[in-house]
């Protein structure tokens, strides 16, 4: 039995304006769980993207988030970082959901209804209120599956955001790689010694690096990024500049040092990837690796869901430092 047919559900009105907005849900139907919102994540990029306005139109199909209503510029319920409970089902093979942990690429909403496929219910050992960095390391998995490291290279990544501190962290866990976090903010280097890296101000950063990871979202960390890389090198742009342009010194030393510039989008597998994987198994590997309790370091703010449309357009206008933005429900 399902406690209530209201919802409020955070919406992007207009570029730059967010509000909370209530709406009744759909009937629960059969093969369908309702879920009770704990938490839920900004991911201080895109939806910064999207919150200023900045999707090209070109895209509007592409960054269609799963759970999505609306259509960009505005007005749209976007978002795709939910953490909830399992509250109930209509299906008996689904009943064992009920009261379970789950995570869903849903929007800022604090009840919803969909299909029980759509939800992944938590690891042991992962707590809810960490589960929304999901998305995030599921991004930082897919970039180092497209960056193809190898055992003992030097690998730099540029931006300490949440992904990028999360592809150092997985980096530095292969075998004889040396991982360098490079980053204008010296606070993220008490961040990079607890994830077990290097840290560097991008001046300082050691050059010659075998692979170089960007994640910045800023042209200056790309054409740093282009200035780590050794001869014959790959650097993988994580991030997405939507609709603003960037302008590269791809004269210079880049074509003497023959190096590549490949980009990475979650929205795909790799190539080599997707014989035997889908997003299911993928978005499934991303939450076991969460279940180091060192992670909680890229949590760096929460507040309440109330007050959910000042946050959003504090990040959008001035993230700072932030990396992960934490929302709770009641």
């Amino acid at each position: 039995m399902t406690m209530t047919d209201e919802a409020q559900a955070f919406w992007l009105v207009q570029p730059g304006q967010g509000a909370l907005r209530s709406e009744t849900l759909a009937r629960l139907g059969a093969g369908e769980v309702e879920v009770c919102t704990l938490f839920s994540g900004i991911s201080r990029g895109t939806e910064g993207l999207v919150f200023r306005g900045e999707i090209p139109e070109s895209e509007y199909q592409r960054m269609r988030a799963p759970f999505q209503v609306g259509q960009f510029p505005a007005p749209v319920k976007y978002g795709y970082i939910s953490v909830g409970r399992v509250e109930a089902t209509e299906t008996a093979k689904d009943a064992e959901l009920i009261g379970q942990r789950v995570f869903c690429l849903y929007p800022h909403q604090d009840r919803y209804r969909v299909p029980a496929i759509a939800v992944h219910p938590l690891p042991a050992g992962l707590p809810a209120e960490r589960a929304i960095l999901a998305a995030q390391m599921e991004t930082a998995l897919n970039g180092l599956w497209d960056a193809q490291p190898r055992l003992g290279d030097r690998i730099a990544v540029v931006g300490g955001g949440a992904v990028g501190c999360l592809c150092a962290w997985l980096a530095s866990r292969i075998p004889g790689c040396e991982v360098e976090l490079v980053d204008i903010y010296p606070q993220r280097a008490e961040t990079a010694a607890a994830l077990g890296v290097r840290f560097s101000d991008p001046a300082a950063a050691r050059p010659d690096a075998d692979l170089v990871m960007h994640a910045s979202g800023t042209a200056d960390g790309l054409i740093t990024a282009l200035r780590l890389a050794g001869a014959e090198a790959t650097v993988l742009e994580l991030s997405w500049f939507g609709s603003q342009q960037v302008s590269l010194p791809l004269g210079e030393a880049f074509h003497q040092r023959r190096l590549t510039l490949r980009s990475s989008q979650v929205g795909s597998l790799p190539l080599e990837q997707r014989a035997r994987w889908n997003h299911r198994r993928r978005l499934q590997l991303a939450l076991s690796l969460l279940t180091d309790p060192v992670l909680d370091l890229l949590i760096t703010g929460e507040d309440a869901f109330a007050d959910l449309p000042r946050v959003m357009a504090r990040l959008a206008k001035a993230p700072g430092a932030t990396l992960m933005h934490r929302i709770r429900y009641p």
